[in-house]
């Protein structure tokens, strides 16, 4: 199943990051484009939601620097933008991959595509470790440690019905019973010509 890698590739994803912990570390993807498209296109998607939970968790900090923050702020607006066009390259991958596919003639499409439900599953994975984090945390009281247990087992039980749906319909693409369309997100705030108060600057 897809999605069995997916998981597995976020989960090793994840726990790379926090060996160093640390938002300014240095990138490096195990798996070669050319060989593993579809390995590399996954691992870096999750990086960049790895690294920008860590910004949000720092840009929460109320005693930042006004200076800093409005610097994060920045780099939280790029990650966002990196981040659709991964998405959107996992679904390029996708495309190619059934563009040999002929629809059925009752063929319908779905709400979202599979490259989206890939990164619900990639925002999911990092919920899951951090909350299994404080599930666990021997300096939280009793309390706390089983209200997080209780929010890790639906975690866990969202991620099972969510790879099943992902994998359900990357199956039914393929036998023709769904087909993809995909629409660029064409977001608006980072185009110096779409963005007035960008475009004002020019």
């Amino acid at each position: 199943m897809f999605t069995e890698k997916a998981n597995k590739i976020f989960q090793e994803v994840i726990e790379k990051y926090h060996i160093i912990n640390t938002v300014d570390q240095a990138f490096t993807n195990p798996y070669n484009k050319d060989s593993y498209l579809l390995e590399h296109l996954l691992y870096r998607k999750c990086w960049i939601d790895t690294v920008q939970w860590h910004y949000e968790d720092i840009i929460r900090d109320p005693q930042i620097d006004p200076v800093a923050a409005l610097k994060l702020k920045r780099q939280i607006d790029a990650s966002n933008q990196d981040r659709t066009d991964m998405v959107e390259y996992i679904d390029s991958y996708f495309l190619e991959k059934y563009k040999d596919v002929t629809p059925k003639t009752d063929a319908t499409i779905n709400t979202e595509s599979p490259a989206w439900g890939i990164d619900r599953l990639s925002i999911l994975a990092l919920k899951i470790y951090h909350m299994n984090e404080e599930a666990t945390r021997e300096d939280a009281s009793d309390s706390h440690r089983e209200s997080c247990q209780k929010k890790l087992d639906v975690l866990l039980e969202q991620r099972v019905d969510l790879s099943t749906a992902i994998d359900t319909l990357l199956q039914d693409i393929e036998n023709g019973d769904k087909y993809m369309k995909v629409y660029k997100q064409m977001k608006m705030y980072n185009d110096d010509e779409l963005n007035p108060v960008l475009r004002s600057q020019k």
